[in-house]
């Protein structure tokens, strides 16, 4: 009883449910859209039909749903903890490379020298896979080293990072940095990662043709599922107890230090858990691309991450997804039709969105929404 009224005479919120009953609707329809309807849509309906979901958009929406994880990834520790990233493409594309390595040796005596070694190697005249391939034929280990890889490399730099309190600009300069020196890194051909070329020519996942609309659409509602559950995952840990402490630390870091917390193991959990969240997103990428490179890890890459948050609008976690929709489908149209001109748009939506809408689109809608209920 005592406890009640101390709570009550603080002011703090009681823990409200996961989601509102509307929300619980939303997601059910996702599911179904994702589970059910996308792929009858595919594989059901015939292609002469305009109700037919072609290959191209499956692969198109698989790709963006893998960029929406990564936004929501950037959500959480931008959005709820204040800390702004621009390496973040790193672990994307280190996850992308863990997979990349399985398919690459999945495709067997099948390459162009019909060798047991991936085509680069035997082209470099290399005679034995090096020790950081030693795993890649399991698909087991595959799924682990997917998050461990991303996981240990975000909580060294963290850790470092973190304890010597580099925050702001500062932080951000230096994520940037080690994407880079890891970009070049990689370009290397004696690294035994591909060099400029990356790896590519798939052939099989399990066992199974890699290139057939069946395994797209495994794929696609493999990327949905898996967004669904980071997003719910996301909802669950920013209204727990480990959720309302970042967002003190995004807030007033010095406060909260005074109250007794330590930020450094809260920041370093939520960074570590937003990269290995990105990690997931490059391995479900790979295979439906089909192509992995050290592109992936260019600095454009990891500002378009925080290009989607803040489209969408931060702090909400719907509104990275919603941005990463936007843009990257703009961004699918627009190099099409007028491919000179996506850079300068892609420049032009994020000061609009900087100077007029710090809330991001989600943020506007619900800024309407309110003042529409206002006037009703």
């Amino acid at each position: 009883m005592t406890t009640q009224v101390l709570t009550s005479a603080a002011g703090l919120p009681a823990k409200g449910p996961l989601l509102a009953r509307s929300g619980w609707g939303t997601i059910l329809v996702a599911l179904l859209v994702v589970c059910a309807v996308a792929p009858a849509l595919n594989l059901l309906v015939p292609e002469s039909s305009l109700f037919h979901l072609s290959d191209y958009l499956v692969g198109l929406l698989g790709k963006i749903m893998c960029y929406a994880i990564c936004a929501l990834a950037m959500d959480l520790i931008w959005g709820y903890t204040g800390i702004l990233s621009l390496g973040h493409g790193l672990f994307f594309a280190l996850g992308g490379y863990v997979m990349g390595m399985y398919l690459m040796r999945q495709i067997g005596r099948e390459g162009s020298y019909q060798s047991d070694l991936p085509d680069f190697m035997v082209f470099l005249d290399w005679k034995e896979l090096p020790w950081t391939w030693a795993l890649s034929d399991s698909f087991a280990a595959t799924l682990l080293l997917v998050v461990l890889v991303p996981g240990l490399v975000a909580f060294v730099f963290g850790y470092f990072a973190f304890r010597s309190r580099i925050k702001g600009v500062y932080f951000s300069i230096i994520t940037q940095a080690l994407t880079f020196a890891a970009m070049l890194l990689f370009f290397r051909n004696e690294t035994g990662f591909g060099g400029n070329n990356g790896f590519t020519d798939f052939k099989r996942l399990l066992g199974l043709p890699i290139a057939t609309q069946e395994m797209r659409m495994t794929l696609f509602v493999l990327t949905g599922l898996t967004l669904l559950g980071c997003y719910l995952f996301a909802r669950w840990l920013v209204s727990s107890k480990f959720g309302r402490v970042l967002q003190a630390i995004r807030d007033a870091e010095s406060r909260v230090m005074f109250c007794g917390y330590d930020p450094l193991p809260y920041k370093l959990t939520i960074w570590v858990i937003s990269a290995v969240m990105c990690g997931v997103a490059g391995a479900l990428y790979v295979p439906q691309v089909g192509i992995i490179n050290p592109g992936e890890m260019s600095a454009a890459n990891s500002i378009e991450i925080a290009v989607w948050a803040a489209v969408g609008g931060r702090a909400s976690l719907i509104g990275p997804i919603v941005g990463a929709f936007i843009v990257n489908g703009a961004k699918s149209w627009l190099t099409v039709t007028f491919p000179e001109f996506w850079l300068y748009c892609l420049g032009a939506l994020f000061i609009v969105v900087t100077l007029y809408l710090p809330q991001g689109v989600v943020g506007l809608v619900q800024k309407l929404r309110i003042k529409k209920g206002g006037q009703a």
